[in-house]
């Protein structure tokens, strides 16, 4: 008996032995990404031991199959088990696929599972938008519990047809969604007749919701009266004034009020940092005229002596006086990175390179923004160049190209070290280069939302995200990446490039571990094939294609500009059927394929104008070849990147640069890149 009792003991040790081992070695796998392949996906899917990997696998094959419905349903059938946030997920596109096969029955039982069984998760959202088509309540609970997600937006601007439900709709969206497809107009509909006049607070509530969308005029409409400024948000009073800076005379009188009245309610003090006080301060600091300065002018003291204020009178200052005290006392101020660049530029401009090495110094290059830094340390590195000392220009040049991966001063630097040629020969990508840059994990500090980012559930992914962040725009660098690559996942390269180029311009020294990822994320593989087939039809690099295109409209091949250019190209209809030599429509400019050809004819032809010098063609696209016409100097060959600063219009000037770093990038970037020693 007690040799059998040894026996069972030693057996259960063994097998516990086996099962704690066998656990180890599944925990050590690696970890399923959508970089895997399909065949090797279905392997696990079917025969792996860890049930949670046949899951995963499950999903990844499952992103993959998007046109069949019935394949769907059977990769994600017996997945929704356990209590793990992933089972909400498979049970969503369950019923999503569900629908799609027009299983009805199917879809609101895997809806009402969802709701019972995880009815915090994101996804119950969607459940309560599905079954509560037909039941007001559930679409009353959607807007209250996540007033934030997509499902709720969407819900919101459904509501209805009862006047109050819909009004009720429209002040959601105001509040929690204003840039919602859609919205816009239903919030002008409601100023124009849904709203009472003396609803100042939802007045209030759908004009800032205007201007956040930028719609400056409809917003002041909206207000018609002093009352209503009382409840206007700071934030949306900052949004508004953004807007109406660029409008008419009357407009900036306006805008320079609320940023007056704004600046009046933070206080006697102003709490430098990231904050509506110091971004209305430079806003104002900003603007031009009598109005402006008079609106300084009546401030505070305390906000009269802040940085933003004291680099505008040091800039205006034409003996140049306090300008080095201003950079040297604020020297990590974005107000002191905007005054040393522009003094900086005149001084280059004008020839006197001891004054702009001293302009350039002044600010180490570490309390800079890294994509600043570059343009300091190549325009140092100029100017060293030209008074003489090439030894440390060439030093100075090897440590931008050290620290910045791309970019249009990683371009120029290379050329004046002698490591690229100079012109259309440096932007045409070597062989393999236009593959797709790969997938990189999201890193956003949240292992659920990296989780579902991981196996390719993008959409989820979004919308966990913006359900947690509810309607803080994102601010920090990191923040900004995470979401501009959230929102790059779910198609929307219009506003997730934009988001990206604004960490771009934030991410400074200490954050230069998240640049290889920013700057894949920056140059998406977009359209390869019709950018590669126009690119060797009329002998133009692809490089210059995609880095011209990615400017004009972030690869959105659909929007229209106010001037009526439209797609992937930003071609005017009139232009289009003087290249085509016939009529052609702003709807045919919106397919990508027929949008690039006439845009790589017209890139061509610009090209040909000006012997092959890209960038007076970049600045003929943007401004016209008429006024590039009166621009071309000996300067463009002799000092071509002071020949780009010299551009009379501030716009075009920035556009050339944009245009010519992104080629370069698009030419030089590699998947997985080591990142640049920080």
């Amino acid at each position: 008996m007690t040799r059998l009792s040894l026996l069972l003991a030693a057996s259960c040790l063994g097998t516990a032995a086996a099962l704690l081992g066998g656990r180890a070695l599944l925990a050590r796998q690696p970890a399923l990404t959508p970089t895997m392949g399909s065949a090797s996906l279905e392997r696990l899917r079917r025969w792996s031991p860890d049930p949670e990997r046949r899951r995963e696998a499950a999903l990844l094959l499952h992103s993959r199959f998007g046109d069949d419905a019935q394949l769907r349903r059977q990769l994600l059938r017996g997945q929704g088990w356990g209590s793990d946030p992933l089972a909400a997920v498979v049970l969503k596109n369950a019923a999503l696929d569900a629908e799609a096969a027009a299983d009805q029955g199917a879809a609101q039982s895997l809806w009402r599972q969802v709701l019972r069984r995880f009815p915090a998760s994101p996804a119950s959202a969607d459940a309560l938008y599905a079954l509560g088509r037909n039941q007001p309540p559930l679409r009353r609970q959607l807007l209250s519990r996540f007033p934030a997600h997509p499902a709720a937006l969407a819900a919101a601007l459904e509501a209805g047809p009862d006047p109050g439900q819909r009004l009720a709709g429209t002040i959601h969206l105001a509040r929690w969604g204003a840039r919602w497809p859609g919205a816009e107009e239903r919030l002008k509909q409601a100023c124009a007749s849904e709203l009472s006049a003396n609803a100042g607070e939802e007045r209030a509530a759908v004009a800032a919701g205007l201007a956040e969308v930028g719609a400056a005029q409809a917003a002041l409409d909206c207000l018609h009266g002093a009352a209503a400024w009382r409840t206007f948000p700071d934030a949306a009073r900052l949004s508004l004034a953004r807007v109406l800076l660029k409008g008419d005379d009357a407009q900036k009188q306006t805008g320079l009020t609320l940023l007056t009245q704004l600046l009046q309610s933070q206080g006697q003090e102003p709490n430098l940092g990231d904050n509506l006080g110091d971004e209305a301060l430079k806003l104002l600091a900003q603007q031009e005229g009598p109005g402006a300065a008079a609106a300084l002018a009546a401030l505070p003291p305390a906000w009269r002596n802040s940085p933003a204020a004291a680099a505008q009178r040091a800039l205006a200052d034409p003996s140049g006086q306090g300008a080095l005290a201003v950079l040297r006392r604020w020297p990590r101020d974005s107000a002191s990175w905007e005054l040393q660049w522009e003094l900086a530029r005149r001084a280059l401009l004008a020839g006197q390179w001891p004054q702009a090495i001293t302009l350039l110094e002044a600010i180490p290059a570490t309390d800079l923004p890294l994509a600043l830094a570059a343009r300091q340390r190549f325009w140092l590195g100029y100017a060293q160049a030209q008074a003489g000392d090439r030894q440390q220009a060439n030093a100075t040049w090897r440590e931008l190209r050290r620290q910045q991966s791309g970019g249009y001063y990683d371009w120029r630097a290379a050329v004046r070290l002698g490591e690229a040629p100079d012109g259309l020969p440096a932007l045409a990508a070597p062989t393999g280069s236009a593959a797709p840059l790969g997938w990189d994990p999201l890193a956003s500090g949240d292992p659920q939302l990296d989780r579902l980012w991981r196996l390719d559930q993008r959409s989820e992914a979004w919308e966990s995200w913006r359900e947690q962040r509810r309607s803080r725009p994102p601010r920090q660098p990191a923040e900004l990446l995470v979401e501009g690559r959230l929102r790059q996942g779910v198609g929307d390269d219009w506003t997730g490039l934009a988001q990206l180029e604004q960490a771009d311009l934030r991410l400074m020294a200490d954050q230069c571990s998240l640049q290889p990822v920013l700057q894949r994320s920056l140059h998406p593989a977009r359209f390869q094939e019709v950018f590669r087939t126009w690119a060797e039809r009329r002998q133009v690099p692809q490089a210059l294609l995609q880095g011209l295109s990615k400017q004009e409209s972030r690869f959105t091949p659909t929007v229209h500009s106010a001037a009526g250019a439209v797609g992937l190209m930003q071609l005017l209809p009139s232009t289009a059927t003087e290249l085509a030599g016939r009529p052609v429509a702003p709807s045919d400019l919106e397919d990508p394929a027929r949008n690039a050809e006439l845009g790589s004819l017209y890139l061509r032809q610009m090209l040909g104008q000006w012997q092959g010098n890209p960038l007076a063609a970049a600045a003929a696209y943007n401004a016209g070849p008429g006024a590039v016409e009166g621009w071309i100097t000996p300067q463009l060959g002799q000092a071509p990147e002071l020949w780009v600063e010299a551009i009379p219009y501030p716009e075009t000037r920035l556009y050339v640069k944009k245009v010519l770093g992104n080629a370069w990038s698009y030419a030089t970037l590699r998947p997985r890149a080591a990142p640049p020693p920080c």
